[in-house]
C-alpha cells in the first residue's frame, strides 16, 4: 500500500531547491545578459532581458543551498529511510540537480516563447512554469535516477508538483511584483 501524504510531503520537501532557485534568480539577476543580447535566426532575442547569468548562476546555487540546508538533518540522521543514507554529497548533488534544473527550463521556457514572438512578462500560462519543473526533473534523474524513481517515479509526486506548481508561482510572482521586483504579477 502506497502512504499517499508521505509521498506528497517528501515530494514537496525535496522539491524546495527548484522552488526556491526561482525567486533567488529574480533577487540576484542583473548584469551581463545570458544571450549577450543576441538574436536568435528568426530576429528575435535568443533569451530576452530577464536573463542574466547573474541571476542564473546565485540564484540556482541560492536553491540549492536553501535546499541542501534543509536536507542536511535528512541526510545526516537519516531522518527518512532510504532518502540520503547518512550520504551529505548525494544531498548536496542531488540539490545542485534541482536548482539549476530549474533554472536551466526557466531559461528554455525563456527561449520558447521568444520563439512564439511572446515579449518579456507576456504571460504563458504553464510554459512559464512547467519547463523549469520539467528540466529540474530531468537533471535530478540524471544525477540520482534511484533517488528520483523514489520520490517523482510515481504518479502521486509528479502530480503534486505539478498540480502544487501553478499557484504556487503565481503567489511568488505576486510577491515579487509588489516589492517591485517583477515588472508583472504573473
Amino acid at each position: 500500500m502506497v502512504d499517499i501524504p508521505y509521498y506528497i510531503l517528501m515530494s514537496l520537501v525535496f522539491f524546495l531547491p527548484a522552488f526556491a532557485a526561482n525567486p533567488a534568480a529574480v533577487l540576484t539577476g542583473g548584469g551581463t545578459k545570458m544571450d549577450f543580447g543576441l538574436n536568435f535566426r528568426d530576429g528575435r532575442r535568443i533569451l530576452g532581458d530577464g536573463k542574466s547569468w547573474r541571476g542564473f548562476i546565485l540564484g540556482s546555487l541560492s536553491g540549492s543551498v536553501f535546499g541542501f540546508v534543509i536536507f542536511i538533518p535528512l541526510a545526516y540522521y537519516s531522518i527518512i529511510p532510504g532518502s540520503f543514507p547518512g550520504n551529505l554529497p548525494a544531498a548536496w548533488f542531488i540539490s545542485l540537480s534541482l536548482g539549476f534544473g530549474a533554472l536551466s527550463g526557466d531559461a528554455i521556457g525563456s527561449f520558447v516563447k521568444r520563439r512564439l514572438n511572446m515579449g518579456r512578462g507576456h504571460n504563458a500560462g504553464l510554459l512559464d512554469q512547467w519547463p523549469f519543473v520539467l528540466t529540474a526533473f530531468l537533471f535530478l534523474y540524471l544525477v540520482n535516477s534511484a533517488f528520483f524513481m523514489k520520490y517523482y517515479g510515481n504518479v502521486i509526486g509528479i502530480l503534486t508538483i505539478l498540480i502544487v506548481t501553478p499557484p504556487l508561482h503565481r503567489a511568488i510572482n505576486i510577491i515579487g511584483y509588489r516589492m517591485r521586483k517583477k515588472e508583472v504579477p504573473w
